[in-house]
C-alpha cells in the first residue's frame, strides 16, 4: 500500500472515530442530569498504536520459516485496518450525589475540541489531495 492510500485511509478512519466521539460526548452531555448515568468515552488511538507497533516489530523482529499453517507464528503484525473504535463506560468515578459522573462543562469543552480536531482532519485530507492534484498538473 502506498503512502497516499495509507494516509487517506487513516484520515478517513480518524474522521469516522471523531464523528463517533462527537455522538458519544453529545449523549453524555444530554444525560448529564440523569440519575446513575455513566459517561462513555471512545478508545481508538491506543489500539491503533498497538497495531503500528506490531507492524514495526514484525519488520525488525526474528522471523521463523514455516511451511504449514499449523506451525506457530511469531511477529505476525496486527493490521491497522482491523482496529475498531470501542465505547468505554466509566464506572470508576461518581461526580454527583445521584450517581451520575458527567460534568457538563467538561463535556462541552470536549465537544469544542472534537470539532476543532474534525476541522483539522478535513484540512489534512484536503492537503493530501492538493498534493496529488499538483503532481498531476506537472
Amino acid at each position: 500500500m502506498n503512502s497516499f492510500t495509507r494516509s487517506i485511509d487513516l484520515l478517513q478512519r480518524e474522521m469516522d472515530v471523531t464523528s463517533l466521539r462527537y455522538q458519544v460526548t453529545a449523549n453524555n452531555l444530554a444525560n448529564s442530569e440523569v440519575p446513575n448515568f455513566k459517561r462513555s468515552t471512545v478508545n481508538f488511538e491506543s489500539e491503533l498504536k498497538r497495531a503500528f507497533d506490531s507492524e514495526k516489530a514484525a519488520r525488525e523482529g526474528f522471523h521463523l520459516a514455516t511451511n504449514n499453517e499449523r506451525h506457530i507464528q511469531i511477529n505476525v503484525p496486527y493490521d491497522y485496518r482491523e482496529v475498531e473504535p470501542r465505547r468505554v463506560l466509566d464506572y470508576t468515578t461518581t461526580a454527583k450525589a445521584n450517581g451520575n459522573n458527567v460534568d457538563a462543562e467538561t463535556e462541552a469543552n470536549n465537544i469544542l475540541q472534537i470539532q476543532m480536531q474534525y476541522r483539522l482532519l478535513t484540512q489534512l485530507t484536503s492537503f493530501e489531495f492538493e498534493q496529488v492534484n499538483t503532481a498531476m498538473k506537472k
